[in-house]
């Protein structure tokens, strides 16, 4: 009996990838067991987190790093620091900005539903660009001279939603930053693989960056990862970590916490609500040591044997289409796409069949209007795939009556 049976929870197969909605993917036992072992013992958090910072920062390029609960935390953080920098009297009053730099630029078609995280700190978000290549009107998206345009006196940081298709390309971005002295902070949660873009965005000249933990790095799902400039770490860290203490009593580690930089102790900062226990601190270093030790062509391999056998067994169904998508290439993930054919087909309800009885399937159904269902391999390991096969079988033939 798992201890989700003693919860009345039921265990479902998670064949649409790491969301969140459906608790991420299954960490590796190493992973696990580092978790474990962390939660037995009690350390100073600052010197942990200092600790997390070199290894990011190794494996990053970047000066400095930091885990908070997820991406989504980081970006909070991230925000948070630029409007702040290292004034804990400018921390205690977030979200109120009055006075402050509160306004981040962003790309008009990069909005998205995350970007509450960047609001959630007192900003105004400045829309410019108009995406005409999206709503099909002509092929212009927005260009560095609107950002620059946006560029004010109020202007905290631009915020950059990274994608294989987001333009202008980032290094457009930071070169008008830097010529006015404003940080990029670039939402990069979903953008591995490759694991080389780990290193990409900074090395393009991004001041922060976040990834999530809890995707294919295969950390704990409430991890993030900031990484970035050291002062602007630094003070994200400020706005995150406990100082219930006395100034006198206030030794945080110099690698992480310059304290000769402080006029005093920060309060509790906005971003105490972001917290990570010493568990997924050490949870998502841990996976991410193994995700670059794998390394993207064995993990691509891993993933396409995982798609070959699921297609394998839907072979000979018939009216139904297989199609196989990034199995080519390293830097991507390789998946599924089932289209049906068939003259009863309606993927919607396919979709919530699959998800229904003892063992529910989620697929990905962001196609099912088309009637087109997903399936990716990110979470799901060799012993879910004949369960896989099976309710994708039946459930057609169901359909088809």
């Amino acid at each position: 009996m798992s201890i989700y049976d003693t919860l009345g929870v039921i265990i479902a197969i998670n064949a649409k990838g790491p969301a969140t909605r459906l608790s991420g993917g299954i960490m590796r036992s190493e992973v696990s067991a580092a978790m474990v072992e962390a939660s037995r013992h009690c350390v100073d958090i600052a010197e942990l987190q200092a600790a997390a910072s070199r290894i990011i920062a190794d494996i990053t390029g970047a000066e400095a790093g930091y885990v908070a609960s997820g991406a989504s935390a980081c970006l909070l953080l991230a925000t948070a620091a630029c409007i702040t920098g290292l004034d804990p009297s400018r921390m205690a009053r977030l979200p109120d900005t009055t006075g402050l730099k509160n306004e981040v630029i962003m790309i008009r078609c990069q909005r998205n539903f995350y970007d509450h995280a960047v609001r959630a700190a007192g900003v105004t978000i400045i829309e410019v660009g108009l995406p005409d290549r999206y709503s099909g009107a002509g092929v212009r998206d927005a260009e560095d001279w609107e950002i620059e345009a946006a560029i004010s006196e109020r202007t905290a940081a631009i915020f950059y939603v990274a994608d294989s298709q987001a333009r202008p390309p980032l290094t457009d971005i930071t070169r008008v930053a830097k010529a006015h002295g404003i940080p990029v902070i670039v939402d990069a949660a979903a953008q591995l693989p490759p694991q080389s873009n780990l290193k990409r965005f900074i090395d393009e000249g991004a001041d922060l960056v976040a990834f999530s933990g809890g995707k294919v790095i295969g950390g704990p799902q409430a991890s993030g990862i900031l990484c970035g400039r050291r002062d602007l770490v630094m003070a994200a860290a400020l706005q995150h970590l406990d100082f219930d203490i006395f100034w006198d009593m206030w030794q945080p580690p110099a690698t992480l916490i310059d304290k000769s930089r402080m006029k005093g102790v920060p309060q509790h900062g906005i971003g105490r609500p972001c917290k990570a226990g010493k568990e997924e601190i050490v949870g998502v270093l841990t996976a991410l040591r193994l995700f670059i030790e794998e390394g993207d062509a064995t993990r691509h391999t891993r993933w396409k044997h995982l798609m070959d056998v699921i297609a394998d067994g839907l072979s000979g169904i018939n009216d139904i289409e297989i199609t196989r998508h990034g199995f080519a290439n390293t830097s991507d993930i390789p998946t599924l796409d089932i289209k049906l054919h068939y003259a009863s087909a309606n993927a919607g309800t396919l979709v919530n069949a699959l998800q229904s009885g003892p063992i529910p399937v989620h697929v990905d159904p962001m196609f099912r209007d088309q009637n087109r269902i997903g399936i990716n391999p990110v979470c799901l390991i060799e012993e879910h795939l004949p369960v896989v096969v099976h309710r994708i079988r039946d459930a057609i033939a169901t359909q088809r009556g």
